[in-house]
């Protein structure tokens, strides 16, 4: 019966531990182009919120404010999301 030596199992053990740090690495590297990938087909989405969001803020503090001025319609819009548990304040004064 032939004997395996101690140093060619330690190669074998060495080469597999290196084949799975590259295939590791590799998988790695693809998940990190399509997590890249994504983040970029994002950014236009990511823009249109920002620029709806905007809009929306402006919208609600005009409301409110012509709320505040006594405005009869915009009151109920304002009383109306207050009873939905959303408040609208109309937007700070602009030095």
């Amino acid at each position: 019966m032939r004997r395996i030596s101690v140093e060619a199992v330690v190669v074998l053990l060495a080469a597999t531990v290196l084949l799975m740090a590259v295939l590791e690495t590799m998988q790695l590297v693809a998940q990190y182009s399509t997590l890249a990938d994504v983040r970029t087909a994002q950014q236009p989405s990511l823009a249109e919120i920002a620029r709806v969001h905007t809009q929306l803020d402006a919208l609600a503090g005009e409301t409110a404010r012509l709320a505040a001025a006594g405005n009869a319609n915009a009151k109920a819009v304002v009383d109306e999301m207050q009873r939905q548990g959303i408040t609208l304040r109309p937007p700070a004064a602009q030095p």
